[in-house]
């Protein structure tokens, strides 16, 4: 039980109110959950304060005016609780209101049997999703998206008139505030059936609604070292990115030469909290489903012979993922993410078929181009390299994941340490060379830079003699 939960039976066992919704419905499947919500008969405000003060001093504040829902969220931030008014007049309309059986079952707070007047436990034990009425959709369009968020999350399905209807009132999602939409967009592709969730919005014209750049991938063909059209490919892009994203997905034989010993420190980056709710894992994600997300507006034929093209898909890749995010209203940060792995996710391999082992210098060109993506892209460009197999793919493949595994220890590094530590400043270089500072400064310490990283300046002297020499090439 929830440290929210107890604070609720504490100050509300009293009077009439209920838990509802997704926290009786996981507890009920055995499923942890933070997230709690309660109807109560009387004021919302007044039973959000006395449970704020139940479990000590928890933020307390009113969630809408409109509605009259108020929510407390601990101090520590390990769980949050909405109050919402009794809706219809009574428990039984409000339940009724709700999207799906499974989310219409109420317990009253104080303990005691489930109160269940659509058979909403009856479709937990069969685990079937089913609208509470036939107008649930048309309440809230974006239902048609909580519904497959649901069933990647539960692993349920959804029965044939909810899914008729789920599919009727798609094109009513163009209406529904984008933060909304992203919200449940965002836990489908963070759920472990990401791939299947995605489909699932196909299947009910969802897909084009919400992202029709990847529903554009559809169809569109590629050149002979590919296997699968452009959207074949980006599902099995994601699913290798899920793959190695999950738990243990980084410990698989065949990502050993990428990996080697470094999979704690993957995993402890993979975790970190990075936009909008969203881990580095989950980010590497939407990189994975927009990565090629240009192609379909950059494919040429070329004569002779009609070999299939995608030439800029990279940088236009870049432009759309962006565009795609900020219309779904992510955050900058976000953005600028996701874009830099579009952008960047064909660099290791064009460096596949530099002489190997790569050079220092050239090392430092990836990790300077890359970041601050340069552990994640790495891991995108395996996956990518895995979803592809068409002519020559294993040799391709075994080349690719080489160099990823010789990458990978300099990309972590990079991350932890950065660039070298300058051994000159801009103005002391442009003063000792007199030089106004400036366009050429700048040019002449990102050479030095890339001369230290590759061990042929260490002191300030030797970098003074190369910063002259390169100087006159400016």
């Amino acid at each position: 039980m929830s440290a929210g939960l107890e604070a609720a039976r504490s100050a509300l066992a009293g009077g009439r109110a209920w838990l509802v919704g997704g926290a009786v419905r996981d507890r009920l499947l055995g499923r942890p959950t933070a997230d709690v919500d309660v109807v109560v008969e009387g004021d919302p405000a007044t039973a959000a304060r006395e449970v704020a003060r139940a479990a000590g001093r928890a933020a307390c504040f009113a969630l809408s005016e409109e509605f009259g829902s108020w929510r407390v969220i601990a101090r520590d931030g390990s769980w949050q609780l909405d109050v919402e008014p009794l809706r219809g007049g009574s428990l039984e309309a409000d339940l009724a209101l709700r999207d799906f059986t499974v989310n219409a079952i109420a317990e009253p707070i104080a303990g005691g049997e489930p109160l269940d007047p659509l058979g909403g436990l009856r479709d937990l034990a069969e685990r079937r999703l089913r609208m509470t009425a036939a107008t649930a959709f048309a309440a809230d369009p974006l239902r048609v998206l909580r519904l497959v968020r649901l069933a990647v999350e539960l692993d349920f399905s959804p029965d044939d008139h909810t899914s008729r209807a789920a599919r009727e009132h798609a094109p009513a999602l163009a209406g529904v505030a984008a933060e909304r939409v992203f919200a449940e967009l965002q836990r489908v592709i963070a759920a472990q059936a990401a791939v299947e969730g995605l489909r699932m919005l196909a299947e009910l014209g969802a897909a084009a609604v919400v992202l029709p750049e990847l529903e554009a991938m559809r169809g569109v063909e590629q050149n002979r070292f590919h296997h699968l059209d452009v959207y074949g490919h980006t599902m099995e892009a994601l699913e290798r990115t899920v793959a190695l994203t999950t738990t243990g997905g980084l410990g698989s034989a065949e990502l050993a030469p990428v990996v080697g010993t470094h999979g704690p420190q993957l995993t402890e980056l993979l975790a970190e909290p990075l936009a909008d709710g969203l881990s580095r894992a989950e980010a590497l994600r939407w990189g994975a489903l927009l990565h090629d997300a240009a192609k379909p507006l950059t494919r040429e034929v070329m004569a002779p012979g009609g070999r299939v093209t995608f030439i800029g898909h990279d940088a236009r890749g870049a432009e759309l993922a962006r565009a795609v995010l900020a219309r779904l209203r992510t955050s900058e940060r976000l953005r600028a993410h996701v874009a830099a792995l579009v952008r960047q996710h064909l660099r290791l391999g064009f460096l596949v078929h530099q002489p190997q082992p790569l050079s220092r210098r050239t090392l430092f060109g990836y990790m300077r181009a890359c970041s601050p993506v340069e552990v994640d892209v790495t891991l995108l460009s395996v996956a990518d390299r895995l979803a592809t197999r068409g002519d020559r793919a294993q040799e391709s493949i075994e080349a690719h994941l080489r160099l990823a595994g010789a990458l990978l220890p300099e990309a972590l590094r990079w991350r932890a340490e950065g660039p070298p530590r300058p051994l000159l400043r801009g103005d002391e270089l442009a003063a000792e060379l007199g030089i106004p500072t400036g366009r050429r400064v700048g040019a002449l310490l990102e050479g030095l830079a890339e001369a230290q990283y590759a061990g042929e300046v260490s002191t300030r002297e030797h970098a003074l003699a190369h910063a002259r020499k390169q100087l006159q090439t400016l």
